[in-house]
């Protein structure tokens, strides 16, 4: 990767296509899950904009190679080259067999897939509930699966997508199916973004002598994402009404994607692992969510926790 000649600072208005400027990822591959929408197909165009190899790894394959139709017809010739790999993070037989195919080196991974606060349970063929299982268990599975190709890379980075989210659950390790208390899609939610912080902690310390770094971001407040699609409109409302729903202030898809791409490749970033970013900047500890809009909350952060998670999450991946 190229350094820009001058240092530069980014912020919460920036887009992919500042934090990317003077970044030469030619040579590099990189894996992006969820990338037939929103901040996922744009992260995939900023990183093979810049000259990365770059599967799209979806759940839909069709609607994957139209984006990537799509973005060949609209980048420079430079740009590197799009592929699409079919990978349902809910089905660990399509994680296995996204493993299984790779070869060579990655050299960067973001887990982006994910789901958002269904108002009925769901649970999966193994039995797992459906937010932890896509949102952090899929996206276990698949990167340490994927470990040897990243440590064979020599300085790969790994970005997962953590939200502001995780502020209305810690992991709650007596209980992660929802077994014992009433299913609620924004704790079920909140407990899978704590969790996804937890892996880049883990993974940190697992990691570092393999050359690869991992960090949790904050995308934002993307409206043009599908990332609500099971959402209940009626209840994100009744939410917010009655106070638990603090929202950020909305960006474009190319902000939102900013954080991911520059953990992903700027040069700035360099070296930075085990941190939680949002706003292109490491987040400051937050005490209470209440009224929350930005922080990170310890228990997100915390090794043990990230300790005890790792056990568990690879238990239920055997």
């Amino acid at each position: 990767m190229s350094t820009p000649q001058t240092p530069r600072t980014f912020g919460a208005t920036s887009t992919t296509a500042e934090v990317i400027d003077g970044v030469d990822l030619h040579g590099r591959r990189a894996v992006v899950t969820g990338a037939s929408s929103g901040i996922g197909v744009e992260t995939a165009r900023a990183l093979a904009a810049a000259g990365a190899d770059v599967t799209l790894a979806v759940r839909d394959t069709d609607a994957g190679a139209r984006v990537a139709a799509r973005l060949e017809a609209e980048l420079p010739p430079t740009s590197g080259k799009l592929t699409v790999g079919r990978l349902d993070l809910s089905d660990r037989s399509t994680v296995a067999a996204f493993v299984t195919a790779w070869s060579g080196p990655l050299h960067i991974l973001v887990n982006n897939a994910g789901v958002m606060a269904p108002p009925e349970i769901s649970r999966t063929a193994d039995g797992r509930e459906w937010q932890f299982a896509v949102n952090h268990l899929g996206h276990f599975a698949l990167a340490t699966g994927l470990h040897p190709a990243l440590a064979a890379a020599n300085g790969a980075r790994v970005v997962s997508l953590s939200s502001i989210g995780h502020l209305f659950s810690p992991v709650v390790f007596d209980d992660l199916d929802y077994r014992y208390r009433p299913y609620d899609p924004w704790t079920s939610y909140g407990q899978s973004k704590s969790a996804t912080s937890l892996f880049a902690i883990g993974a940190a310390e697992r990691w570092a002598d393999d050359g690869i770094t991992t960090n949790a971001v904050m995308p934002g407040n993307v409206g043009a994402t599908s990332l609500g699609r099971n959402m209940d409109p009626q209840q994100v409302a009744a939410v917010i009404a009655a106070g638990e729903l603090a929202l950020p202030p909305e960006k474009s898809v190319e902000q939102g994607a900013a954080t991911s791409v520059l953990m992903a490749a700027s040069p700035t970033v360099e070296g930075v692992t085990g941190r939680y970013y949002e706003d292109c900047a490491e987040a400051k500890p937050v005490a209470e969510r209440a009224g929350a809009v930005t922080g990170v909350a310890p228990y997100a952060l915390d090794r043990d926790n990230a300790a005890r998670l790792w056990t568990v999450s690879e238990a239920f991946i055997r």
